[in-house]
């Protein structure tokens, strides 16, 4: 059979593994991503193909590769293509997996073969694999680990092709000298028992996207066509989502309206174990940022955003005080998510600064609030982040040294840390010892920014409060933002098990 001939959509494999199954073969199924076929891969092949008669091989889809950024380096229908070649594998589809071996389950072979875990050594790792074997033992057929010797594609891919700059490279080989993975990862499953509260504005994200059908023939402009829309959880939400992967107890404070309040559907989207407490603006919908996008370049063409931007009545921001002075002390750790759009008041202000254990506070200039939302408003702060145009902005300094501007920055709200991200040149730190770290940036690949500072905030301020070195919380939030910048909008979190995966390829 051709190449191209075993390659099968799921459904056709389903109707092909019934037919063979009443002629009495013995199907023997194998699923992975098949970025480089090496000569691991071709006995691992070879391995599966001899316990029965026909050999499926399943490709986990693009969107399903959880390697990080740079990962799969072909794209799904070329390592379809790749598998396909290989003379033993009998049938070849590309598959979901947003649960593991979920095509197990549907296609029942005989047998699955799997290889060996490069990283079998650790315990995550080790506890993936048996949560992975379960779901096959449920399809109902028995697992072959096929032997030999392991090899690593994402090893290969690093060694043999320059994902990233060699001053990059550089880095990561200076870090791990200092940090193994094992060690990053283990000090991040430490955040567990980090009593969390987290307390900014909720906005919702609408993307709708479009595709063009034309210049209008009265108007100068270009006609769009709806095709679909979907809705995240973003802003402090978002925050709330990104922190609660690490962190056992969180509590979101929050401001939601009263016209449209989407109350139903924020609680749908937070985490199960996020408890809550929500205010309410008698004067304004809860707040909806509507972006509307060219469906096949993924660019965004225009936003419409639903808000109000009144002041907080005296009785609402009273009543937002009351509760927080009651519950502050039983938290370590204060997030502030401060979008500019109304609920971070003065008094709110002076208040976090004065009782918060460890305050950490990422301050955002957007188009509603540009010029009036600054991280300057504050005075106090243990940790902030932001980004290098917000820090520009704040200092009113287009050209300046960045490093001079973040110096004044962090003398003006007497941070212990501030770190300022710098989109592709990574991140610039300052800590109390007045020395900066620069850590590059690990994207090589840019979906949607949205959220990104969002989940690197999220992920480094927990950092931040159980004393990690700056250059490990600076690594750590870069790692995260590679990840986040491949999510469209806040369409998910970002999972810890997913940045584990990644801080293996980047530091193994």
């Amino acid at each position: 059979m051709k190449s191209e001939e075993k390659i099968k959509t799921l459904q056709e494999l389903i109707a092909i593994t019934r037919k063979l199954k009443s002629q009495g073969k013995k199907i023997v199924q194998t699923q992975g991503i098949f970025d480089i076929i090496h000569p691991g891969i071709i006995r691992h092949l070879d391995s599966a193909k001899s316990q029965g008669d026909v050999l499926i091989s399943t490709v986990v889809r693009d969107i399903d590769v959880n390697k990080g950024p740079g990962y799969p380096i072909f794209t799904e229908s070329l390592r379809a293509e790749n598998v396909a070649s290989v003379e033993c594998v009998d049938f070849v589809a590309i598959v979901e997996d947003p649960v593991p071996y979920e095509s197990v389950k549907i296609l029942k072979p005989d047998i699955f073969a799997r290889g060996q875990k490069y990283d079998e050594r650790d315990p995550n790792v080790i506890t993936k694999l048996h949560q992975e074997e379960e779901v096959i033992k449920v399809a109902g057929c028995k697992i072959h680990h096929t032997p030999g010797e392991v090899f690593s594609s994402r090893s290969i891919i690093n060694r043999f092709l320059d994902i990233y700059s060699e001053e990059t490279r550089n880095f990561l080989k200076n870090f791990k000298e200092s940090f193994s993975a094992a060690k990053v990862i283990s000090s991040l499953q430490q955040l567990r028992d980090l009593k969390v509260l987290v307390i900014g504005d909720t906005i919702i994200d609408e993307y709708y996207y479009c595709e063009p059908m034309g210049k209008s023939l009265k108007d100068n402009l270009v006609v769009n066509r709806y095709l679909n829309d979907e809705s995240f959880a973003g802003g402090t939400l978002a925050v709330a989502n990104h922190i609660a992967g690490l962190c056992d107890e969180v509590h979101l404070v929050s401001l939601l309206g009263s016209k449209d309040s989407r109350e139903c559907f924020i609680k749908g989207k937070l985490r199960p174990h996020i408890t809550y407490n929500f205010f309410y603006n008698h004067k304004a919908p809860t707040i909806v940022k509507r972006r509307f996008i060219d469906h096949y370049l993924n660019q965004k063409l225009f936003e419409l955003c639903y808000i109000d931007n009144v002041k907080l009545s005296d009785i609402l921001e009273s009543q937002i005080l009351e509760y927080i002075k009651r519950i502050i002390n039983r938290y370590d750790l204060v997030l502030v998510a401060d979008f500019g759009h109304g609920l971070i008041t003065p008094g709110i202000i002076s208040l976090l600064e004065e009782n918060s254990k460890i305050l950490a506070v990422n301050v955002q200039t957007n188009g509603a609030n540009a010029g009036y939302n600054m991280i300057t408003k504050y005075h106090k702060i243990s940790y902030a982040c932001i980004d290098e145009p917000e820090a520009r902005l704040a200092c009113q300094d287009r050209y300046g040294d960045i490093n001079t501007i973040i110096r004044d920055i962090s003398t003006h709200i007497q941070a212990d840390l501030l770190i300022v991200t710098r989109g592709k040149k990574g991140s610039s730190a300052l800590g109390m010892d007045s020395n900066f770290i620069n850590t590059p940036a690990f994207a090589s690949r840019v979906i949607d920014r949205i959220g990104a500072g969002d989940a690197y905030f999220a992920f480094t301020a927990p950092c931040f409060a159980r004393g990690f070195p700056v250059n490990l919380i600076s690594f750590v939030g870069n790692a995260v933002g590679a990840l986040a910048v491949q999510v469209v909008g806040n369409r998910e979190p970002v999972e810890p098990q997913k940045l584990y995966e990644f801080i293996y390829t980047l530091i193994r």
